[in-house]
Formats: structure tokens, sequence, C-alpha cells
């Protein structure tokens, strides 16, 4: 056993797809090439398209895939105040703000100054301030809601030089692996949402926050997810959480050219499935897709 641990962490809102049956394979590949662990987590905060058919079906699919993985299988909706902790955290270094504006209101506000909000990783850069504490007391009386914002001149404030020396590492998917040191520029995703008011947290500070609690010490995942590495980075560092290496691997294309999507019924595992295919069959037609060059290898661009 080596000190190698890796996870697949989908989210309920639909059934799994070739893609994710990639993904899958990429992660437990990896672990197995390296003597090392695979855990399954489920990511299932959006309260409102999570559904427990779905994880049933995540379950079974992957089953019937013959992956194995350690229990217990970790559910972010059952560990709400472990993400309200590390947001405690943030708020105690004065590193996040409440932001009351509606995602209406923020798009109106990028919109008539453009210039001002480059696009990044998630769109345009959205960057503010804390409201000043009587207005903020007046909104909070009255009720209204709000989501906390990560505030990138805070970090720089409380970071200093190390916020621009910043970087994460990449590894090379192919043997030797090497290691390759990138810019962590987590000022492209401008104050981003780290807790939405539904949930108390978001994608970023609970994959974040679990990835170091499961000891994974290497993160396998599509390209698609390559921008967010630099904001991982800068959480893991402002929360004191140790530095995985990450390894990205090409995302499956259709016949248009687009990733595949979970509203691609024709490729979904249990369609394959009830269409007589084998789990076997499913390495295959990933190699098909790399053979016709049907890959998505860059993430998307954005200036």
């Amino acid at each position: 056993m080596t000190g190698f641990v890796t996870r697949f962490a989908p989210s309920p809102t639909g059934g799994l797809h070739l893609g994710h049956a990639f993904a899958a394979l990429c992660a437990s590949d990896a672990a197995k090439a390296a003597g090392g662990r695979f855990l399954l987590r489920i990511e299932d905060i959006d309260t409102e398209r999570c559904k427990p058919e779905f994880e049933a079906a995540i379950f079974e699919d992957l089953e019937w895939l013959g992956l194995e993985w350690e229990e217990p299988v970790r559910r972010q909706s059952e560990h709400l105040d472990d993400y309200t902790r590390a947001l405690s955290q943030l708020q105690d270094n004065g590193l996040v703000y409440r932001c009351f504006r509606t995602r209406k209101e923020v798009l109106a506000e990028i919109a008539s100054a453009p210039h001002l909000a480059p696009h990044g990783p998630e769109g345009p850069a959205f960057t503010s301030t804390p409201l000043p504490p009587s207005r903020e007391k007046r909104l909070l009386e009255d009720g209204r809601p709000y989501a906390w914002r990560l505030s990138m001149a805070a970090c720089r404030d409380h970071l200093g030089g190390t916020f621009d020396a910043l970087n994460w590492r990449e590894e090379s998917l192919d043997p030797p692996h090497t290691l390759t040191p990138v810019p962590a520029r987590p000022d492209l995703f401008g104050d981003v949402v780290i807790a939405r008011k539904d949930a108390g947290t978001s994608y970023h500070l609970a994959a974040v926050h679990d990835d170091a609690l499961q000891g994974i010490t290497h993160i396998v995942r599509g390209i698609d997810l390559r921008p967010a590495a630099g904001l991982h980075r800068l959480l893991q560092t402002l929360l004191s959480y140790p530095e995985p290496a990450y390894r990205h691997h090409p995302l499956l294309a259709g016949p248009d050219g687009k990733r595949y999507a979970k509203r691609d019924r024709s490729v979904t595992l249990r369609h394959l499935r009830e269409s007589g295919h084998e789990p076997g069959d499913i390495r295959r037609l990933i190699g098909e897709h790399a053979a016709r060059g049907d890959m998505i290898e860059s993430p998307p661009a954005y200036a």
C-alpha cells in the first residue's frame, strides 16, 4: 500500500453517462496502478436537483462497471456542520463578506461596467466590498437572503506575497507522472461565492474540505475542472489543508464536439446496459472515442 488516495465524486442530479464512466475508471485505474486507495463520495449539497433515485442509480451503475470502493461512502448532505466550521475559519480571519445581491443584480452590475469584470473560469468575475455595518444590519433585520463571498482583496492582504506565489501541482497522466507547478491565479474567479444561502456551503468549499478530511493525495478528474485547481489551492492555504497533486484527463465528446451531459440519454450507463452492452464494452467504447479523436483535451477558454 502506498500513500496514493483518490476519489470519484459524482452529484446525484441525473444518470451517469459514458463520460462519467471514463472519469470513474481513470480514478480507479490510477489507484490500482499505484497500489493505493479509491474512494466514492456523493456530492449532494444541491438539495433541489439531487434525488435519492439518482444516488441509487450511481451505485448500481458503478457496481455494474465492476468498480470497488471503500466504505462508508461520504455524503456531503450529512456533514453540513463540517462546512460551517470551515466557513467560520474564513469569517474569523475577515476573508469573506455577506453579499445580498441576487444573481440578476450581479449580472446587471457586471453588464454596466464589463471592462471591470474580466471573464473568468465561471463567467464574469464579480468583485465587491462588504457593506457598511449599519446597512448590513438593516438588511439582516429585514430577512434579506445573502451568500458569503470570498474577498480576493482580503485574501491578498492576509497572505501577502504568498498570494501571488501560489501554485498547484499538475501531474502527467502517463508514467513517470511528472509534476509541474502551475500558477494558481485564484483572482480570475473574482469574489467567488463560497457559501450559498440554501446549503450553507458551495462546491468549492465542500470539495476542498472533504479532500483534506479524507486524505486525498491525488485528485483525478476532468479537464473542465482544471481552472478550479487555482481557487482550491488558495482555500487549502487559507484553511491550512494539505496540498494534493492533480491529474486532469480529457473529456469524451459526442458527434457535435461537445462533452457528454446528463441530458444525453443515449449514452447513459443505464441505457447502454439495457441495450445489451456488457461492462467490458465500456472500455471499448471509450477507446473508440479516443481513436476517432472525440475527446476534449483543453479546458474552456476564458479571458
